[in-house]
């Protein structure tokens, strides 16, 4: 952040709260894969916002703000957002602590549980956010999110070729996503936008929701970062999503268990593609670190997807064969 941009943030902080700037204090509240980045604003009576800089250069904050008061209206749990300059890209936010959900992710029965509450979260968003006014999750969408992985992670980081067995692969998870109910999606639904506070569970970086597939938010959390469910709690913890939604109006009764866990396996297995691209893209475009440490555990997540898929079996063996070495090769030779 350069010393005009901390200077203009700082005097933004003054001119908003009315205050001079040293009756307050700014301190780095951390940042996230975008160019975003927070403050935790302390007040002269102790009490503290978070101030979010993005610059409006690289960052649009009209769709976080625009969906955040949407969302609010609605009776769901995001932060509020106290005042907004578009144009300078600063936000002053309501402070929802330094605890994001996977901190609690302390042994399998503390995710098990943690989860189940993140799903109900989900499920609250599906049935009180209207997701008309939001963009489609459509076709265009979720190609583009597929194309990452052969751009990104086979071509630039291993470069290996893009096996046969990928497009027709792609045409199949790309139809299940559209056969779905339509529903708000946040698209990031994973542990670390997720914030316990005071007794509730809020969701953050919600900029990117788009009307999609009902079973995006809950792979998101199933398939996330930090937890890898075994198949069966994974089933489990799917089939009583699949139940609350029947019994919401979300899916009709003709969708049965087994069919909606198939189609969250179908969903986890884009994810998992997109978020191995995604990560080989922050890492040698965004020269963010980390993030290439953090492949295996989504290589994980999308073999446990396609053995769901018997289908595409060829594919499963490519990963199995060629692709894990190859990433195990390289992380080794890096070391």
């Amino acid at each position: 952040m350069s010393i005009s941009r901390t200077r203009a943030l700082t005097q933004w902080v003054a001119d908003t709260t009315g205050l001079e700037p040293d009756a307050f204090t700014l301190a780095p509240a951390g940042g996230d894969a975008s160019f975003r980045r927070y403050f935790r604003l302390t007040l002269p009576g102790g009490d503290t916002q978070i101030v979010m800089d993005a610059p409006p250069e690289q960052e649009d904050s009209t769709s976080f703000v625009a969906i955040g008061r949407r969302w609010r209206a609605a009776g769901l749990a995001v932060p509020a957002i106290h005042h907004a300059d578009l144009d300078a890209g600063f936000l002053l936010l309501e402070d929802l602590g330094d605890t994001p959900l996977q901190a609690l992710f302390q042994s399998s029965e503390h995710a098990r549980a943690q989860t189940r509450q993140a799903l109900a979260l989900a499920a609250s968003l599906q049935n009180a956010a209207d997701p008309s006014p939001l963009p489609r999750y459509d076709a265009p969408l979720l190609n583009r999110e597929l194309a990452l992985f052969p751009e990104w992670c086979l071509e630039r980081y291993l470069g290996l070729e893009t096996p046969a067995s990928f497009a027709p692969l792609c045409r199949d998870l790309v139809e299940r996503a559209l056969s779905q109910p339509a529903v708000s999606v946040h698209r990031d639904f994973d542990a670390m936008n997720l914030m316990p506070h005071a007794g509730t569970l809020y969701m953050i970086d919600f900029q990117d929701a788009v009307a999609g597939p009902i079973t995006y938010d809950p792979i998101s959390i199933l398939c996330g970062r930090y937890w890898r469910f075994d198949p069966a709690t994974f089933d489990a913890l799917a089939g009583e999503f699949h139940a609350q939604a029947r019994r919401d109006g979300r899916l009709s009764a003709e969708v049965s268990e087994a069919s909606f866990i198939t189609q969250c396996r179908a969903m986890a297995a884009q994810r998992s593609l997109k978020v191995l691209g995604i990560f080989c893209r922050l890492t040698f475009r965004d020269e963010k670190t980390g993030y290439l440490e953090r492949l295996p555990h989504f290589l994980d997540h999308l073999d446990d997807s396609l053995a769901a898929l018997p289908e595409h079996a060829e594919f499963a063996r490519w990963c199995r064969q060629t692709l894990r070495p190859a990433i195990v090769a390289k992380r080794e030779a890096s070391s």
